[in-house]
């Protein structure tokens, strides 16, 4: 049974990484907060600048360095799900996140289980519970209770600070092979990520390390040893590594994890429009100068973008024979911020925004530019 996400009709996302052991190939916005370590759970500025300054001192590990500093904060996660067919058992990764206890993982690997057995680079387990989780994100915390002097923190870093080709690596188990390391580069970054529960994930980091089933939750890791992102998602037409994995990146992770433990769930901000990228075609028909902005299709009722008056379109128009929804709002821009696509306007709400702020967006409506200020709500669950 694999939980497969199309891409295209011949290309599909497979999230993300669990092994089953019934079949061995199945898978089964925001105020940026500064890099802390992941022990540390106090955010305090003098914390921050002590630790920027030490980090400023960290030289640059070789992979076997890299792998010895970070092996004992990976841990595999093997979970028990029931379904119609029964009860079947997976595996992931995760890797611990403070000295209470608790681990990062993705949501997929632990959603729907009754049991989850969390297992040591040492061999030695324990039972964990579901702190909360975040489907939206793909993001878990479940929680150990075990000797914090066992426990190794991996710090987080700054994902923001990713440059495309820089070295990185993953550690998990891929196909249940505890402990395995793969390192490549970063080959792009700010990717959009289909999610499964409909809305996308965006500010994803794509790279060519390789991930597998069971690396699902593990940490990605720069050469100073930071986790810079949790391995999520492969790009494959038959469910075999490709050369494109997915990893979402730290600093989502450290603006929903310390909710999610405090809360259980974390509140995403919410708009209410569908919409489409400008193409070539479509600024042909609109007369635009340039392919570039995103044009509002429709406006959900109730929704944050209806209470500000956004418009959605309300004609067709023909072009070699395809027909375009045309005559809405075309954004041009969020809080002074070029929109050049749909993932420009949902990477600045993923970085910088949360439930109850406001949006100031720069509008093109009747051939003239007006600016439209909306208030985010908590997203629905449908």
């Amino acid at each position: 049974m694999c939980i497969r996400l199309f891409y295209s009709n011949k290309s599909k996302f497979l999230l993300g990484g669990v092994i089953f052991s019934a079949i061995l190939l199945s898978l089964a916005s925001l105020v940026i907060l500064p890099p802390v370590l992941a022990q540390d759970n106090s955010y305090s500025s003098e914390n921050l600048q002590t630790r920027n300054e030490l980090l400023s001192l960290e030289k640059t590990y070789s992979l076997t360095e890299l792998f010895e500093n970070s092996e004992l904060g990976v841990v595999s996660i093997a979970v028990t799900k029931t379904s119609e067919r029964g009860d079947s058992t997976s595996v992931g990764s995760g890797f611990v996140f403070d000295k209470e206890g608790h681990i990062i993982t993705n949501n997929h690997v632990v959603k729907n289980t009754k049991k989850i057995d969390v297992t040591f680079i040492d061999g030695t387990s324990y039972r964990a519970k579901i702190v909360g989780t975040d489907p939206y994100a793909d993001i878990a915390v479940i929680k150990l209770d075990v000797n914090p002097d066992n426990l190794y923190p991996l710090p987080l870093g700054d994902s923001s600070k990713l440059k495309v080709g820089e070295q990185i690596a993953a550690i998990g188990n891929p196909f249940g092979l505890s402990g395995s390391m793969t390192s490549g580069i970063v080959s792009q970054l700010e990717r959009l990520l289909p999610s499964g529960v409909g809305f996308s994930i965006p500010d994803v980091i794509q790279t060519d390390t390789a991930i597998n089933p069971g690396n699902s939750g593990g940490p990605l890791l720069n050469m100073k040893g930071e986790v810079v992102g949790i391995n999520t998602a492969i790009y494959s037409t038959d469910g075999s590594f490709s050369g494109v994995g997915f990893s979402i990146p730290s600093n989502i992770v450290l603006k929903i994890v310390p909710t999610l433990i405090k809360e259980g769930k974390f509140q995403h901000p919410w708009v209410g429009i569908s919409s489409a990228n400008i193409t070539p075609d479509l600024a042909g028909l609109l007369n635009l100068e340039d392919a570039k902005g995103v044009l509002v299709m429709t406006v959900i009722t109730d929704s944050p973008a209806a209470k500000a008056g956004l418009r959605g379109s309300s004609q067709i128009a023909t072009l070699d024979e395809v027909e375009y929804n045309i005559g809405g709002d075309i954004i041009l821009s969020v809080d002074g911020k070029d929109v050049r696509k749909i993932d420009d306007l949902l990477t600045h709400l993923q970085r910088e925004k949360n439930v109850g702020d406001t949006l100031n967006f720069g509008i093109l409506r009747d051939g003239k530019t007006i600016n439209v200020i909306l208030t985010l709500e908590e997203r629905p669950e449908s």
